[in-house]
């Protein structure tokens, strides 16, 4: 323990024994809170509504989204985003997409897919954005 002095505004002082040499900290570890995940709904042109879910990015540019038809149960649905249809892209605009704006493409590719696709649930497609959608789904972002 170490000795500290201690002087306050209205001139009083004090020496006070200071515990700086302890080897635990003084509260226990505490468990990592949950993420949060807000479940949204997309009302698809065939009729059905959907809820959905952000769930992660994983390297490689691969989007997971939980996806459910009957509120009951949800699956994954990967989509993944090519990365030469990204540099593509740079190359003839000049710049590159931004992290949020390849999270809102792969978004609007699950957004047709759910349009699309007749029994989304049992078929559950891997998704791709390359270079034969990547301008259409920029295109419903005004990019």
């Amino acid at each position: 323990m170490a000795k500290t002095r201690f002087q306050f505004g209205n001139g009083r002082r004090i020496e006070a024994e200071i515990d700086s040499k302890r080897t635990q900290p003084n509260n226990a570890g505490m468990t990592k809170p949950e993420t949060v995940r807000r479940i949204k709904a997309y009302s698809a042109e065939s009729g059905y509504v959907y809820q959905y879910q952000f769930q992660d990015v994983h390297p490689g540019n691969e989007f997971v989204y939980y996806v459910s038809a009957d509120r009951k149960s949800m699956f994954p649905i990967r989509i993944f985003v090519r990365r030469d249809a990204l540099e593509l892209w740079t190359k003839r605009t000049g710049r590159a997409l931004t992290g949020t704006e390849e999270y809102a493409v792969a978004k609007m590719r699950l957004f047709q897919a759910l349009d699309e696709v007749e029994d989304f649930a049992t078929k559950r497609p891997g998704l791709v954005v390359d270079g034969s959608n990547l301008g259409a789904l920029l295109e419903r972002l005004d990019l």
